[in-house]
């Protein structure tokens, strides 16, 4: 890669990776989520996953990690990314007791939450002017991963993504705040 696009990716990538943070984070703030907001992707400036972000960046339209994926046969900015953010529900998958093979825990409700919300983010971020409230539960339908999740993650996640798309953003967060609100005072 020459110089000159080195420098393009690395600015072009740190821009899409800051408005990303930038939104969870005031989606975050919004519903009473403030550590989390502040902690929100923090790895995605890591030189695992940041560099291989500029390596593989696609003009802030999709996602680096596909790339990345195609190119080695794996992704190890997302290995990384999904190791050290609670947000994401392959860091609550394991190996169960023995003879119980791989065990998909349910998400912790603020984790869960927030994943919503980095779900909207994203959606936004790489659907750019084509955004409508309904991106978000289209993607998610059309998505493998739903059947992988933790059966009642997947269920509240398509729920809530389908309440944003009936209902829009505003009334979405107020849900999720007063869904976060009731969590905390478990």
């Amino acid at each position: 890669m020459n110089m000159s696009k080195t420098i393009h990716n690395f600015f072009g990538h740190l821009k899409t990776i800051n408005k990303h943070k930038m939104l969870v984070m005031k989606y975050c703030f919004r519903c009473g989520m403030i550590r989390q907001g502040l902690l929100h992707d923090l790895s995605k400036y890591s030189p695992t996953e940041f560099f291989a972000g500029v390596k593989y960046y696609q003009e802030g339209k999709r996602s680096p990690i596909g790339p990345e994926k195609m190119d080695k046969g794996f992704s190890e900015a997302w290995l990384h990314h999904k190791a050290h953010n609670k947000h994401h529900w392959l860091y609550w998958v394991d190996q169960g007791l023995p003879g119980k093979g791989i065990v998909v825990y349910k998400m912790p409700e603020n984790y869960f939450l927030e994943s919503v919300l980095d779900r909207i983010s994203a959606s936004k971020n790489y659907s750019g002017d084509s955004y409508t409230e309904s991106s978000p539960y289209e993607f998610f339908q059309k998505s493998e991963e739903r059947f992988l999740m933790n059966p009642e993650d997947s269920a509240r996640t398509s729920e809530l993504l389908k309440y944003l798309a009936d209902n829009g953003e505003e009334k979405t967060l107020q849900l999720i705040a007063k869904l976060y609100r009731e969590f905390k005072k478990k």
